[in-house]
C-alpha cells in the first residue's frame, strides 16, 4: 500500500521530454545505421527531411511556405480526407444514435454492421471504381463509406450503453426526444464516439492514400509515391512516407486535443 501512495504519475512536461528523447534517440539510431550502412534504398532521415522540405515547405512566406507540388498534390489528398472523414462522421453518428435508440433495430442491424466492418476497406476500392470511375468522387465515396462504420458502432454501443437509471429520470422529468439526446445520450455515448473517430481518421488517411495509388489518378500524395516509384525516385518515396506519418500524427493529436475539451483529461484514452 506504502509503495503504491508513493507512487505519482509524470507531470505533462516530463512526459513531454520523455517523448523527446525517444523520438531523438530513435532518429540518432536511424541515422547511425543508414551512414553506416550507405545503401540509396535506407537513406538517413537528415536527407529524407531536406527532400520533404525541398518538395513541399520552401515556397515562399506570402503561400505559407507552400511550393507548387504541395498545393497541387498535398493540399488535394487533405481535401478528400477531410470530405470523406466530415461525411463518415456525420452519417456514423446519426445512424448510430438511431440504432443504438432503439433495441429492435439495432438487433436487426447487427449482422450487417458487424459483416460490414468486417471487410478490408482497400478491398471496396475497385468496387467503388466501377460504379463511380476514377476521380474525387469515387475517392470521397471510398474514404466516407470505409470510414463510417467504427463511428457508427460505436456510437450505437455508446447510446446503448447509456445508464437506465438516467433513463428512468429522463422520463420522470417528462424530457423530449431532443433534450434527452442532447442531455442525456450524446453525453453518455461521446467517449465511445470519439474512440469511432480515431479509428475512422485512420482508415480515412488509409484509404485517401489506397484511392490515390490506382491508375487514372492525377494527384494526391499517393500519387506522388508512384510517381517516384516509377522514376525510382527512393527519397521522394521515403519524403511522402514521412509526411503521411507526420500527418496522421498531427491529426490524431488534434482530434485528442478536442476530446479531452469535451470530455475531460481523466476520461481520454489516448
Amino acid at each position: 500500500m506504502n509503495g503504491r501512495k508513493g507512487r505519482t504519475s509524470p507531470t505533462p512536461r516530463r512526459t513531454l521530454l520523455l517523448r523527446l528523447l525517444v523520438l531523438l534517440l530513435t532518429l540518432a539510431a536511424w541515422q547511425s545505421a543508414a551512414r553506416a550502412r550507405g545503401s540509396v534504398y535506407f537513406p538517413p532521415p537528415s536527407r529524407i527531411a531536406r527532400r520533404a522540405h525541398d518538395l513541399w515547405f520552401s515556397g515562399p512566406v506570402r503561400h505559407v511556405f507552400l511550393t507548387d507540388a504541395a498545393v497541387g498534390n498535398v493540399l488535394p489528398s487533405l481535401g478528400r480526407m477531410a470530405a470523406g472523414f466530415g461525411i463518415a462522421a456525420a452519417c456514423g453518428i446519426g445512424l448510430g444514435v438511431a440504432v443504438g435508440r432503439s433495441r429492435w433495430a439495432y438487433a436487426l442491424c447487427d449482422p450487417v454492421l458487424q459483416f460490414a466492418r468486417a471487410v478490408p476497406p482497400p478491398a471496396l476500392v475497385p468496387v467503388f471504381v466501377v460504379v463511380l470511375d476514377f476521380g474525387t468522387p469515387m475517392q470521397i465515396t471510398a474514404i466516407a463509406f470505409s470510414a463510417v462504420w467504427p463511428v457508427l458502432i460505436n456510437t450505437a454501443e455508446g447510446v446503448r450503453n447509456t445508464d437506465p437509471l438516467r433513463l428512468d429520470v429522463a422520463a420522470v422529468l417528462r424530457l423530449g426526444p431532443f433534450e434527452r439526446l442532447r442531455l442525456l445520450l450524446l453525453p453518455s455515448a461521446l467517449p465511445r464516439i470519439f474512440a469511432g473517430l480515431r479509428l475512422s481518421l485512420s482508415l480515412s488517411l488509409i484509404l485517401m492514400v489506397f484511392s490515390e495509388l490506382l491508375p487514372g489518378t492525377a494527384d494526391g500524395i499517393g500519387f506522388t509515391l508512384t510517381d517516384a516509384q516509377s522514376r525510382s525516385d527512393l527519397l521522394t518515396v521515403w519524403a511522402a512516407l514521412l509526411l503521411l506519418g507526420v500527418l496522421g500524427y498531427v491529426l490524431n493529436t488534434a482530434l485528442l486535443a478536442v476530446e479531452r475539451r469535451l470530455l475531460g483529461r481523466g476520461r481520454t484514452t489516448a
